[in-house]
């Protein structure tokens, strides 16, 4: 399926419960242990698109990238819930590429962005509010250009490393823990929540 295909379909869907579709679709939003499966939405979304189960540097679609992004009620205005994740960070291959050659640019320069609903538990609806294509362009592709080479001088540096790399850094990408949280050694590429809001802008 091409980009353009799937924002038509999934723009079909807007104001449609994620919670409705995960059923029809045999996905679990609770794990067996009652704890919540995290990838659900993520995985519902790809269940409705066809696409395959993809935890790899490459793009779903092939050619474009796939994101749902949780969005939060505060004061009646929907606001970005949480940063979003965009790829792991190979200190190596890092290091050894520029921007362009990147697996972080790789993964913005075509995506599809889906806006979610999401309450205060699991089982509050969540609705699908909007769909996005975005290609990273502009002023906005030099900051975040500019926020990979802090990480890649970071990584560079023998006196920091990757250890140093924390979520402090970057404008509107930040390098920071990925996984089981305190004591994680993985780190990924994050988009913090101006940049997702640039994106809806």
């Amino acid at each position: 399926m091409d980009r353009g295909d799937a924002v038509e379909k999934l723009k079909s869907f807007v104001g449609t419960s994620l919670q409705k579709l995960a059923d029809d679709y045999g996905i679990a939003i609770q794990l067996p242990d009652g704890k919540p499966n995290k990838g659900w939405a993520g995985h519902t979304i790809e269940a409705l698109l066809g696409l395959e189960k993809n935890s790899r540097q490459e793009p779903d679609g092939g050619t474009w990238e796939l994101k749902a992004v949780p969005y939060k009620l505060r004061k009646g205005v929907y606001v970005p819930k949480e940063t979003m994740a965009i790829t792991m960070i190979n200190p190596t291959d890092v290091v050894k590429k520029s921007f362009e050659e990147s697996h972080l640019l790789n993964k913005l320069q075509s995506l599809v962005v889906l806006k979610r609903s999401v309450g205060s538990n699991l089982f509050d609806p969540s609705f699908i509010l909007d769909v996005k294509e975005f290609d990273l362009s502009g002023n906005l592709y030099d900051s975040v250009r500019r926020d990979y080479e802090e990480v890649q001088a970071c990584l560079a540096d023998p006196a920091r490393g990757f250890s140093k790399l924390t979520g402090r850094m970057g404008t509107f990408i930040q390098p920071r823990t990925k996984g089981a949280g305190h004591g994680s050694t993985s780190r990924a590429f994050y988009a913090r929540p101006t940049f997702i809001e640039a994106i809806f802008s």
